[in-house]
């Protein structure tokens, strides 16, 4: 059977999967997806193994994705917080639909290697 793709349709559902693909986008967003604004500090100490650099070029991507917020207090010493926008709040029944999809099938991952 041939399936015949429109790129245009594609397009969207490429741009969701690049926002929330790369090896730290997901820990981030759920950790943003308790609900607490969260400062830099706290999200790299959640993240063990994490690079100072690469966190800031997630949470980058993620800002310039409309995904995050980031709220900058006038304060001495100065203070960060992340969150997550409306489109971010949007994602987070998905995520858990594709974490509860990949509990209920990972046994399919365990059946070719053994």
């Amino acid at each position: 059977m041939k399936y015949e793709f429109n790129l245009a349709e594609l397009c969207p559902a490429t741009f969701a999967f690049h926002v929330i693909s790369g090896k730290w986008n997901l820990p981030i967003l759920a950790f943003l997806s308790e609900g607490e604004p969260i400062r830099y500090n706290e999200l790299k100490r959640r993240l063990p193994g994490i690079t100072g650099t690469t966190l800031t070029n997630c949470l980058k991507d993620l800002i310039d994705n409309g995904i995050i917020h980031r709220e900058q207090y006038n304060e001495v010493p100065p203070r960060v917080e992340y969150s997550l926008t409306p489109s971010g709040k949007e994602l987070v029944p998905l995520i858990e639909d594709i974490v509860a999809w990949g509990a209920n099938n990972i046994h399919v991952l365990s059946e070719r290697k053994g």
